[in-house]
């Protein structure tokens, strides 16, 4: 017989044969829709609003009726799907999607639709169909897709381990989970995580804003909640209904019942054999776990404890290496007449040892101070020691009196004496403060900065001398002084470097930035300080950074006065050239006006005379004096008891002229015994 020929008359048929074409869908949970895109109506017959588990009277004739029974990511996909095919010209489109019955059981479903569309091609009209799916995947598409799950179990363990990879502290590790790609691997809608911490469970991580619920930030493990249970049990907990989550913990579930949570997992963290903590993935739209899925949160939840306990030790040895590196740096900075001073000092955002970066601020005789910056190589304890003993012996050398130059070779040929395979960089300031006169040496170090009083910065060019260590292995001690005037409410900045290195970027290009930034930062040298520091702390890196801020205070009145002293050694013409600079600038600064060359010209003449005539130094000494009227006092000390003779000199002579130029542009001279020695005095009016 062949198949649509007539019924042979002896076969007995049932009445209703063929059965109706409604009757078909409907017994195979099939039923129809037509949607009219101009006025928004979809009719949807009876046995369609059976397949969304939809009573006829609770269906307006417009999809935003059946929102209840599509979870919002399917209608999201479904929406999309629909657009897509609509604006590309598409004959028709098929989808599998997921509704949730009014009893809360996810089914999956199946929709194709026919787009109808005018002469111009525009869509009018969709015509199409909607079936029960649930047993066809059941029976194919879970099988079929079984290699594709076990490759999606593999590649979220995968994604998961490698962004937990990088944490290097424990708040990398939630960011890691709890952010929007986070929450996508796991398919989850929230996390929430605790420590444990001396026999309670600090909570660290609280899912999506606003599911906090006062009273668990500390709790016992004793305590009836889900992570106190799987830290006692060191065993899984999987939730799969929030029937079972209100009778498990209904404290907990009347804080939380907003969240719309249909199931839940909460894993145990085990390190090494006990438990550091416990974690909660907050899910919705979802029904129960499978065996897979509770696997694969399972290994998931081993690799966050592992990447877990890691930053827990780093952050530890973290702690304690920036606790032994600041017991290096001075306790105290002295306080400085004359001066703000600022320090700080930042560790590397993750370093696991100490580093050899310091700071120091060294009070000096004659209302002088010195201002220290310095980087030993390495990051490790070694580096952190020969960090202490230099920055103890340049100390050492700067109280002892001697010159910023003689400071720094010194330091260097101690560095080299310790028979240390490393080296160090520094710069070494001493200032002035009544004079704003700075002698500044640097060792392979970078150039500082000045700060003027408008806001502008700029770069400090010092001539500099190889590292501390390797200039005395070389033989080439020499450190040249570099000279220059401070004036007051500017501000010298010296730093390390790893204030300025940018990964991959030039280190002068680090230094332009970071002028750039002084110059839009605030004023205040506390602010300023703290905002650079900042600034380290945003950017990370793999450096220390230390910092040292000297501001010049601004003197209550212009034509207030000081005093002024400095050593001025035999053969050392950089001493000599420094000390008439010193003296230049502290006529200047206290207001001697048109009378600044001709003390300037004495108080030369009588230094040179000094050295020339005996067989030490000079000691030259300026100070205002008190009084009705305003003098200068220029005092110029040598070792010779011999006294100065004021004599005439020959026609084609020299010598003879000095006292002889004092005493024409002095007001008052003369000499004084002191003790070994002798001190030659002029004074000046100051107009």
């Amino acid at each position: 017989m062949c198949h649509g020929g007539p019924v042979p008359t002896t076969v007995s048929v049932p009445d209703d044969w063929p059965a109706h074409p409604d009757r078909s869908l409907a017994l195979n949970r099939m039923g129809s829709f037509d949607w009219d895109l101009a006025t928004g109506y979809m009719h949807m017959d009876v046995p369609a609003l059976d397949v969304f588990d939809t009573a006829a009277a609770d269906y307006d004739g417009r999809p935003e009726s059946l929102a209840p029974r599509v979870p919002p990511a399917e209608s999201v996909r479904l929406d999309a799907l629909v657009s897509s095919a609509l604006k590309s010209g598409a004959e028709s489109y098929g989808a599998y999607f997921r509704i949730r019955c009014r009893d809360g059981e996810l089914r999956w479903t199946h929709t194709q639709g026919r787009v109808l569309r005018d002469g111009e091609g525009r869509p009018y009209r969709i015509i199409g169909i909607v079936r029960d799916a649930t047993e066809e995947l059941n029976h194919s598409a879970e099988r079929l897709g079984l290699d594709e799950e076990r490759r999606r179990q593999t590649s979220v363990v995968e994604a998961t381990t490698a962004a937990l990879a990088h944490a290097r502290t424990v708040q990398d590790v939630i960011d890691a989970l709890s952010d929007a790609h986070g929450l996508e691997r796991l398919g989850s809608m929230g996390m929430v995580m605790g420590l444990v911490e001396a026999g309670r469970i600090h909570l660290v991580a609280e899912g999506p804003q606003g599911s906090f619920v006062p009273g668990t930030r500390f709790t016992r493990i004793d305590e009836e909640y889900p992570m106190s249970e799987v830290v006692r049990s060191l065993q899984p907990k999987f939730i799969q209904s929030p029937a079972e989550f209100a009778d498990g913990y209904p404290y907990l579930w009347s804080k939380i019942t907003h969240m719309d949570i249909s199931a839940a997992a909460y894993l145990p963290l085990i390190a090494q054999a006990r438990p550091i903590g416990a974690i909660g993935l907050l899910y919705q739209d979802k029904d129960g776990f499978t065996q897979e899925e509770r696997n694969l949160l399972v290994a998931l939840g081993s690799s966050i404890a592992q990447s877990l306990q890691r930053a827990m030790l780093l952050e530890q040895e973290h702690d304690i290496a920036e606790g032994l590196q600041q017991a290096m740096l001075p306790r105290r900075i002295p306080d400085v007449p004359g001066a703000q001073i600022e320090v700080r000092y930042r560790s590397a955002r993750m370093g696991r040892d100490i580093g050899g970066d310091w700071y120091d601020v060294i009070p000096l005789p004659g209302g002088r101070v010195g201002a220290v910056i310095g980087d030993v190589q390495g990051h490790d304890t070694h580096a952190s020691a020969v960090m202490g003993q230099l920055r103890i012996v340049l100390r050492a050398y700067a109280t002892e009196g001697h010159s910023p130059a003689t400071v720094m070779a010194r330091a260097s040929a101690f560095l080299h004496e310790l028979d240390t395979d490393r080296f160090a960089t520094c710069t070494y300031a001493e200032a002035d403060l009544d004079t704003g006169v700075l002698q500044l040496v640097r060792a392979g170090h970078i150039d500082p900065l000045v700060r003027t009083r408008d806001g502008d910065c700029r770069r400090l060019p010092v001539e500099g001398g190889m590292p501390l260590g390797l200039s005395s292995e070389f033989g080439r001690l020499e450190y040249p002084v570099t000279t220059v005037e401070l004036d007051p409410g500017e501000t010298l900045l010296l730093c390390t470097d790893g204030l300025v290195e940018q990964p991959g970027a030039d280190l002068d290009d680090g230094i332009r930035l970071l002028t750039g930034m002084v110059r839009s930062l605030p004023g205040d040298l506390r602010r300023l300080a703290d905002r650079l520091c900042e600034l380290v702390d945003e950017r990370g890196g793999d450096d220390d950074m230390a910092l040292l801020l000297l501001r010049r205070e601004v003197p209550e009145s212009e034509q207030g006065g000081g005093r002024l002293q400095q050593h001025v050694a035999q053969n050392d013409p950089e001493a000599l050239v420094s000390a008439r600079h010193m003296i230049g600038a502290a006529v200047r600064a206290w207001g001697a006006r048109e009378r600044s060359d001709e003390i300037e010209l004495v108080a030369d003449e009588l230094i040179v005379n000094a050295l020339m005539h005996t067989d030490g130094p000079a000691i030259v000494t300026l100070r205002v004096l008190a009084g009705p009227e305003r003098r200068l006092r220029v005092e110029v000390e040598d070792r010779s008891s011999a006294l100065p003779r004021r004599r005439e000199a020959g026609e084609s002579g020299v010598s003879g002229r000095g006292l002889m130029l004092v005493d024409r542009l002095a007001d008052v001279w003369g000499v004084e015994p002191r003790g070994g020695g002798k001190c030659v005095w002029c004074e000046f009016a100051m107009t």
